[in-house]
């Protein structure tokens, strides 16, 4: 299974992005899957991710992201995205999809399907 993640850019605060994630390959349904981020000179940190596969279930978000991320998914296109409002300096960073197999895990080290990553900059 690979993941292609798009749709980063520049954008000012309070502006919105939608950042894009392609699964493909063997069995992508095996996978439960959720979005990191890395900003300049901090560790990885989880943003969001389904509490189900491709079948249905719930959303979970980081407390930082709550009322302003959704996550969504579209099963015809294998697609998954992250919708992003009102977006502040601080969401700067390097997103990531990435897959685990451990439904609706919030643990980085429980992931073990990543993508390449897609840079947001948001300028104040």
């Amino acid at each position: 299974v690979q993941l292609q993640a798009s749709g980063g850019g520049l954008v000012q605060t309070g502006g919105s992005l939608r950042l894009s994630c392609v699964v493909s390959g063997r069995s992508p349904s095996t996978y439960y899957m959720g979005w990191f981020r890395q900003a300049p000179g901090k560790e990885r940190e989880f943003v969001a991710v389904f509490t189900w596969s491709w079948s249905g279930g719930s959303t979970s978000y980081a407390d930082f992201v709550k009322g302003r991320f959704t996550m969504s998914r579209d099963n015809a296109k294998n697609t998954v995205y992250l919708q992003m409002n009102s977006l502040k300096p601080e969401d700067t960073a390097v997103y990531y999809c990435a897959g685990t197999r451990r439904a609706g895990s919030t643990s980085i080290n429980e992931y073990d399907l990543w993508g390449q990553g897609t840079l947001v900059t948001v300028s104040s």
